[in-house]
């Protein structure tokens, strides 16, 4: 009997130092997923607002939440944060945008990427825009505050 006890003891000293540490990674788990989803949710938010800005001509928005070595890329060139909000967004004419098919890359604490697809019908300089481009944004965190540092968009052209 004393034999039996002390294997049904040692059994459950067992299960209690395998099950107990595995709950816990996955309770640890759950809250990263978690803290990643509410991060995923909050850059599409702010990116989104940054679209709205463009399209309302509002460079406060540039000039707040973007990084001083912010630099934007499209098939016209390199732009910097001083170029995106004296020229680009007084020279821009945006009669609506769409944006679709997120995908969100946590790089490290405080670097994420995020890519999608933007539709979009407007004019920057007299050309019209792209109407369909896929953009690749980084954001990285700068005491406490997430901002824009690069700005990217390809073309996709859709053949039939």
């Amino acid at each position: 009997m004393k034999v039996r006890n002390e294997k049904l003891a040692m059994n459950r000293m067992i299960a209690f130092f395998v099950i107990v540490p595995t709950m816990g990674s996955i309770g640890l788990g759950q809250s990263k997923a978690s803290t990643n989803a509410e991060l995923e949710k909050y850059i599409i938010s702010l990116d989104k607002s940054g679209w709205e800005a463009w399209k309302n001509n509002d460079p406060s928005w540039f000039q707040a939440n973007t990084t001083e070595e912010f630099l934007s890329i499209n098939s016209d060139g390199v732009s910097n944060k001083e170029q995106v909000v004296k020229s680009t967004l007084a020279d821009c004419k945006v009669k609506s945008f769409s944006l679709a098919d997120f995908k969100f890359v946590l790089l490290n604490n405080n670097a994420v990427l995020l890519t999608y697809v933007a539709n979009q019908d407007g004019t920057c300089g007299g050309k019209g825009l792209s109407p369909k481009v896929r953009v690749s944004v980084n954001y990285v965190r700068r005491n406490g505050k997430w901002l824009e540092a690069l700005y990217m968009e390809t073309p996709i052209n859709e053949t039939k």
